[in-house]
């Protein structure tokens, strides 16, 4: 069908400017329906183990409630858990991939390793940064822990290396480690001073 124009007004019939202006709408629609889905991909979560060993000096553990943060460069994700003690899953062996124990028991005993299972937003590059809280009433109830590690099931190249503390937490401060933003100078790897933004990915 050829379609003229001639002084603004076309010959075309209604019933097919009808037909065209219903699908041109139709088709709006859909890319606005489109347009709309893709952000979704962003909020996937994914499924975090992490595995923190209490080192073997004599009153290095802990009943003292522990929170922990982790995150990555891309995603600008920082992670949070204030209740890591309700996340436990099991002890490990420090030296073998195998489960001790697949019962829940209390966490961050002397000289074992536990580990915890938490989910939350994914991230988009390897977790480079990682810090521990320990508060509590009881000033006396110290802890030590020796190392941490993060993996990422749904992505292992995502999940970090191991983090080291072997020191006695300071009470109610965030402590860590953040190799995320670091500069090789003449007196070694320096470090800068990790800034939380003000807003987290909380995990109760």
């Amino acid at each position: 069908m050829k379609l003229e124009i001639l002084s603004g007004q076309s010959h075309l019939p209604y019933p097919w400017m009808f037909l065209l202006i219903c699908l041109l709408h139709v088709f709006i629609l859909s890319a606005d329906g489109i347009y709309a889905e893709t952000p979704t991909n962003d909020k996937r979560n994914c499924t975090y183990s992490v595995t923190i060993e209490t080192s073997c000096t004599k009153g290095a553990e802990t009943s003292g409630h522990v929170s922990l943060r982790f995150g990555d460069v891309k995603s600008n994700v920082d992670i949070l858990v204030r209740h890591l003690n309700s996340k436990h899953v099991r002890w490990v062996d420090p030296l073998e991939p195998q489960v001790l124990d697949d019962v829940p028991r209390k966490p961050f005993q002397a000289c074992v390793v536990d580990q915890f299972q938490v989910t939350g937003p994914c991230v988009e590059s390897q977790i480079c940064y990682l810090y521990l809280k320990l508060s509590g009433k009881d000033d006396d109830d110290d802890w030590r822990p020796g190392f941490a590690q993060v993996q990422v099931l749904e992505e292992p190249r995502l999940s970090s290396g191991f983090f080291y503390f072997r020191r006695y937490l300071p009470r109610d401060v965030w402590y860590g480690s953040d190799l995320c933003d670091k500069e090789v100078t003449p007196f070694g790897v320096k470090h800068t001073r990790k800034v939380f933004p003000n807003k987290s990915s909380e995990i109760l």
